[in-house]
C-alpha cells in the first residue's frame, strides 16, 4: 500500500502565483488581445452542445462568411491554431498518390508540401524566392503539366512579408479541373480578402492575427465545389479529429441534427467571436485602410533610417507582416533583445531561409496603432545604433 512518503513532491514553481511581463507583441503573431477579447476568455464555461453556445458558434459563423467574404454553407473553425487548419484541408482534399500543385514562396508553402507528403499523396511545387509572389502564367503552366487535385498558394506569407494578387488563379484551377487552396493566416481581416469573388475553393485563416485573439480556434470555409470533393471521396479523411464532414455537422452546416464530435476549445470559441464583432463594429474596409497606414508608416520610419525593406514592391507587400533587412555589422538577436529589454515590444526573426538576415514586424488588428509603429521603430533605431560591432 502506497503511503504519502512515496510521493514526490509538487513543483515549487506551481505554488507560486503566475508572473509574466507586459509584452507588446509586434512579431508576426499572435498579437495582443483586446479588454473585450480578455473578458472573454474569463465568462463561464458552457457544454459544446448547450443550446446557448450553439448561439455563439452560430454567431462566429457568420462573422467569418463576412470576413471571408463569402455565403458558403461549410464555414466553420477547426479546433487547433493555424497549423490544425492547414492539416484538416491537406485531409479532406488530398487521398491517396492525389497530385497537389504547392507555390512555395516561403515557409508555409514548404510546410503544406511536408502535410501532402505525410497524406501518401504527391507534391509538385513552383518555387520563387521568399520576398516575391507568383504570376497568372507560371501558375497556367504548372496546372497544365502536372494536373494537379488543388493548387495551394499563401495569401499573407509570413516569412518572405509577401501578399499574393489572387484574382485569375481560381478561374485558371476551375478551367483546369482543380480546386484552389488559400492560406489566409497571416492576412486575413488586415488585407483585402473576397472568398466567393476570387473562386478559393478551400480559404483558412488563424485567430492570433489580425482578429486579436488567442491562438485555437482556427477559421475554415468550403466552397461548394469543395464539399462536394469532400462528400464525393473514395476513402474516408485519414483524420477522424479533422474530419471535415463531422465537423460541418458540429458546427450545423447541413440539415441533420448535431452530433457530438469532440469537446470545441470553449474559451477559445468565445473569444473568437469578440475578435470578430470587434471586426464587424470596426468594418472590413475600415481594418484593412487602418492596417495599410500603419504599414506605410513603419515602412516610411525604416527607409529613413536608410534600412532596406525585403519586398521593393510597395503593392505586393504584406501590410500585417513587414521584413527589414539585417544591415552588414549587426546581430539581429542583439537588436532584439535590445527592444525588448528597453521598450517590451516584440521583434521577430527570419525563419528558414531568412533566418539572421531579416527582422520581421507584425501590424495586426488590435496591435495596428500609430503609437506601436513609433514603439518599434524607437527600439530598432536604438537597437541598431547600439548593437553595431
Amino acid at each position: 500500500m502506497s503511503t504519502s512518503s512515496d510521493l514526490s513532491p509538487p513543483p515549487p514553481s506551481l505554488l507560486r502565483p503566475l508572473d509574466f511581463p507586459h509584452k507588446v507583441l509586434m512579431g508576426p503573431g499572435p498579437s495582443n488581445c483586446p479588454p473585450r477579447v480578455l473578458a472573454a476568455c474569463a465568462l463561464p464555461m458552457l457544454g459544446h452542445l448547450h443550446p446557448e453556445f450553439i448561439k455563439i458558434m452560430d454567431e462566429v459563423k457568420e462573422g467569418l462568411k463576412y470576413a471571408f467574404q463569402t455565403d458558403n454553407t461549410w464555414t466553420f473553425v477547426i479546433s487547433g491554431t493555424g497549423h490544425a487548419a492547414m492539416e484538416a484541408a491537406c485531409s479532406n482534399l488530398l487521398e491517396q498518390d492525389e497530385v497537389a500543385l504547392v507555390c512555395q514562396n516561403g515557409i508555409w508553402g514548404e510546410r503544406f508540401a511536408d502535410m501532402v507528403e505525410r497524406n501518401g499523396s504527391v507534391a509538385q511545387k513552383l518555387i520563387r524566392p521568399m520576398g516575391e509572389v507568383f504570376n497568372l502564367k507560371e501558375i497556367e503552366e504548372g496546372l497544365q503539366k502536372h494536373k494537379p487535385k488543388i493548387l495551394f498558394i499563401t495569401h499573407g506569407e509570413s516569412s518572405g512579408a509577401t501578399a499574393q494578387p489572387l484574382e485569375g488563379i481560381g478561374e485558371l484551377c476551375h478551367k483546369n479541373n482543380c480546386l484552389l487552396l488559400v492560406d489566409s493566416v497571416a492576412a486575413l481581416g488586415g488585407v483585402p480578402m473576397y472568398m466567393d469573388k476570387f473562386g478559393i475553393d478551400v480559404l483558412y485563416s488563424g485567430s492570433q492575427k489580425v482578429l486579436s485573439s488567442p491562438p485555437g480556434a482556427s477559421p475554415i470555409s468550403f466552397s461548394n465545389r469543395a464539399r462536394e470533393a469532400v462528400l464525393n471521396r473514395k476513402s474516408r479523411c485519414r483524420s477522424y479529429y479533422f474530419d471535415a464532414n463531422e465537423l460541418a455537422n458540429y458546427w450545423g452546416c447541413d440539415d441533420k441534427p448535431r452530433r457530438y464530435h469532440h469537446t470545441a476549445p470553449i474559451t477559445s470559441v468565445y473569444a473568437l467571436r469578440e475578435g470578430l464583432a470587434r471586426l464587424a463594429e470596426l468594418g472590413l474596409e475600415e481594418s484593412w485602410k487602418n492596417n495599410k497606414v500603419c504599414a506605410e508608416q513603419l515602412w516610411e520610419g525604416v527607409e529613413k533610417m536608410g534600412l532596406e525593406l525585403l519586398v521593393p514592391q510597395k503593392e505586393l507587400r504584406n501590410p500585417c507582416v513587414t521584413a527589414i533587412k539585417v544591415p552588414d555589422g549587426v546581430n539581429w538577436k542583439d537588436v532584439s533583445d535590445y527592444a525588448m529589454k528597453n521598450y517590451r515590444v516584440e521583434i521577430s526573426g527570419g525563419l528558414g531561409m531568412m533566418a539572421g538576415k531579416i527582422w520581421r514586424v507584425g501590424i495586426m488588428g488590435y496591435n495596428a496603432t500609430p503609437d506601436n509603429i513609433r514603439l518599434v521603430l524607437r527600439g530598432l533605431k536604438e537597437g541598431v545604433e547600439n548593437c553595431k560591432k
